[in-house]
């Protein structure tokens, strides 16, 4: 940040400067463990999300925030998933390959162990036949992980990195286990500050705190970006919050199940433990660790006034880059929200890294490039909102 920044920043907010500098080797202590083999990608497996759902709770405790349901934390619901928890073993042509940098498995595969012959379909697609099992081995340009809620019969789906391919396998060796989860429990996390002026009326942060989970007993997708740097940063705001009472009652949700297909937010605006009528506006953050070149809002164009508002913000304080409107958008778990009436905007950064859903998604290489201007923004942005 720019010298200038900082006395903008200063003058804005008092004391700020030195808060948010602290507050941002915080969000790197909450990353650390978030995205550690601890938690184990905060998926399916090895009770991963469980640890990241316990070190939520156990923060919100220690910044003296109340739990959002009914005196509880957390909001059980329970939803299909297909998973990977043991062997994750494939080799061609008699090499071992590498999970998550050679191959991935598609997330609807099957499992199983075997060997065949493969033949080329197209000019990126390879199949094997056996009696029992179909096999489908595609090439591509980067590996994209994710989570299915079920698992196709009888087919092994691999996927190879193109740039680690020489010339195409004609055999294949596997040894999968394969586990589908019918009904999976899942917990969203609330926690809410009593406002001081306007009690009876809400604003609302949110971020997922799941991600990919692992593949197989070692690999797992540690989601630094996607979406440990969101979790985080909600954490910070509560603890800012908690030290600088806000006017309206400030609710943070962090959500389980959205790379699931934003179940756990569909769970909550069905399962209400507020009245949704009361919020007068939702920010959800996801994918949050650059700012480079600025950020994206999603709703932009759904909620034209606040969004004008959110940018000349910005260029009075001399934040962020650039701020790009979008419309909307079911990629988040702002849009059940946003069905329901409420007024949300969806915001992620821009440049920087481009590791997605991959095992490159990792801590110690997620810049927080703009970080603490986006926080100040938002601040002032919802003390705007009348």
């Amino acid at each position: 940040m720019s010298f200038l920044k900082k006395i903008s920043l200063f003058f804005f907010m008092g004391c700020a400067v030195t808060y948010n500098a602290q507050d941002t080797n915080y969000v790197r202590r909450c990353l650390k463990f978030l995205c550690s083999p601890t938690c184990f990608g905060r998926g399916y497996t090895k009770g991963g999300l469980q640890q990241a759902e316990r070190f939520i709770i156990t923060e919100l405790k220690k910044a003296e925030a109340l739990p959002l349901f009914n005196n509880k934390w957390t909001q059980l619901f329970t939803h299909p998933v297909n998973t990977f928890p043991k062997h994750c073993e494939v080799k061609c042509e008699g090499k071992t390959l590498t999970p998550g940098v050679d191959y991935i498995l598609n997330p609807a595969s099957c499992g199983g162990k075997g060997k065949c012959t493969l033949t080329p379909r197209d000019s990126l697609t390879l199949v094997g036949n056996m009696a029992t099992v179909s096999v489908v081995v595609k090439v591509q340009k980067k590996l994209t992980f994710g989570v299915a809620s079920a698992c196709k019969d009888n087919t092994i789906f691999i996927e190879l990195d193109k740039k680690r391919v020489s010339t195409f396998p004609t055999t294949l060796e596997w040894n999968i286990t394969q586990k589908h989860i019918p009904n999976f429990e899942s917990r969203n996390i609330g926690a809410f500050i009593k406002g001081t002026q306007t009690p009876d009326s809400m604003v609302v942060f949110t971020a997922h705190y799941d991600h990919l989970g692992g593949m197989g007993r070692s690999t797992f997708f540690a989601g630094a970006n996607d979406n440990g740097v969101g979790i985080s940063g909600l954490l910070d705001l509560v603890r800012y919050y908690k030290t600088h009472p806000p006017k309206y009652t400030t609710v943070f949700i962090f959500f389980a199940g959205e790379e699931a297909g934003l179940v756990g937010s569909e769970f909550f605006v069905n399962n209400s433990p507020i009245d949704l009528k009361k919020i007068k506006f939702l920010i959800n953050l996801d994918l949050i660790g650059t700012g480079d070149d600025g950020i994206t809002v999603v709703n932009a164009t759904e909620f034209k006034t606040a969004f004008e508002q959110l940018k000349a913000i910005n260029a009075e304080q001399h934040l962020l880059k650039f701020i790009k409107p979008r419309g909307k958008a079911a990629n988040s778990d702002h849009y059940w929200f946003t069905e329901k009436g409420v007024p949300a905007f969806f915001i992620y950064t821009m440049g920087g890294i481009s590791a997605y859903h991959d095992v490159y998604d990792v801590e110690k290489t997620l810049p927080l490039s703009d970080y603490v201007d986006l926080m100040a923004l938002l601040i002032k942005f919802i003390n705007s909102i009348k």
